[in-house]
């Protein structure tokens, strides 16, 4: 029977979509885009992939900032130059700033004063708690978050476990500070039992949770940050190797779960054949087992904007090393 004119013609599932453009064009032409972060596995080229991207925004935005969040920094030797903890202006560019923060730095955690009476709690007892370097990092961005007036930030993160506690820490403090909120109601009357002693270090109860009120505020704002699809992105790198691919699925699964979007892939090292591997049987098995992986992430991301990157003979580093690097992330590869 033919069916009616009014009525949609049947979806078929079976048919092939259109492939998705494979090159980070996308995040150039996302003008909302104010948070892109940049991560893997270790080893597989997420400085010079997160470098040459905010190289490339900064052809198209009015002022970028990139900021290592790795403890392994990298940001000096990718630009040649030395990067602190400061924001810097990088040589040859007159909208691009970069900044290394140090998970190590003694820093005053959401900006609660950490005296008791006139002693300082030690930076060695803060050092051994599990996690700190993570907080800390965090810490560091919370505090400047608000102050930043840069259009779009790129994030030079860790490895893939410390990124994704980096990333759920605004939705972990968000629960702990709720407990806190929890507890001051129901303690409210033992809390002042201990009004003295706070007052000995300066803080009075009130005054304590009006800054663990105030740096939930801020945790607040940047959640919502973090989950908003227009405003955050998380770029996934990899290579055609099976641990890297392995580590990139859980990668995502876990940025799915915690609602931070990701839709683009990056994969780089690729041995592609060209006339002078003809003869080379290490060439041809090399780009044989690689070509294995890359079917693999095709099927597995085929919704996603996946940047295939060559192998290259020479470093990428400095602004035309950079610039030159973010051509082959922006450019998709002919067939």
């Amino acid at each position: 029977m033919a069916a009616k004119a009014n009525e949609p013609e049947p979806f078929d599932d079976d048919e092939d979509l259109e492939p998705l453009e494979g090159s980070l064009q996308n995040l150039l032409e996302q003008k909302s885009l104010k948070w892109i972060f940049v991560g893997g596995k270790g080893g597989v080229g997420k400085t010079t992939t997160s470098c040459s991207l905010a190289v490339a925004l900064a052809k198209v935005r009015k002022s970028v900032l990139i900021i290592s969040t790795d403890p392994a920094h990298n940001l000096s030797d990718a630009f040649k130059q030395k990067i602190g903890k400061t924001s810097t202006k990088l040589n040859g560019f007159e909208n691009l700033y970069a900044m290394e923060i140090d998970p190590k730095l003694d820093i005053d955690v959401s900006g609660m004063d950490l005296s008791v009476g006139e002693n300082k709690v030690s930076t060695d007892m803060l050092s051994s708690i599990p996690g700190i370097d993570e907080a800390m990092s965090f810490a560091e961005l919370m505090k400047q978050v608000q102050q930043m007036d840069y259009e779009v930030i790129v994030f030079d993160t860790a490895p893939t476990g410390h990124t994704l506690r980096l990333l759920t820490f605004p939705k972990v403090l968000q629960q702990t500070f709720g407990k806190i909120n929890d507890l001051k109601q129901k303690l409210g009357g033992l809390l002042t039992q201990f009004a003295g002693l706070l007052q000995q270090s300066g803080t009075t109860p009130d005054q304590l949770f009006d800054k663990i009120e105030s740096a939930k505020k801020t945790i607040d704002v940047v959640n919502r940050q973090f989950q908003d699809p227009d405003a955050t992105t998380f770029v996934c790198v990899a290579i055609p190797e099976f641990l890297s691919l392995f580590e990139t699925e859980r990668l995502v699964q876990a940025l799915a779960k915690h609602e931070i979007d990701t839709h683009n892939i990056v994969v780089n090292q690729i041995h592609f054949l060209d006339k002078d591997c003809v003869d080379c049987k290490k060439c041809q098995a090399r780009w044989k087992m690689q070509k294995k992986y890359l079917d693999q992430i095709d099927e597995l991301y085929e919704d996603f904007h996946v940047a295939k990157c060559p192998l290259l003979e020479n470093e990428v580093r400095g602004k035309a090393g950079l610039e030159e690097f973010g051509k082959l992330l922006t450019t998709p590869r002919p067939e």
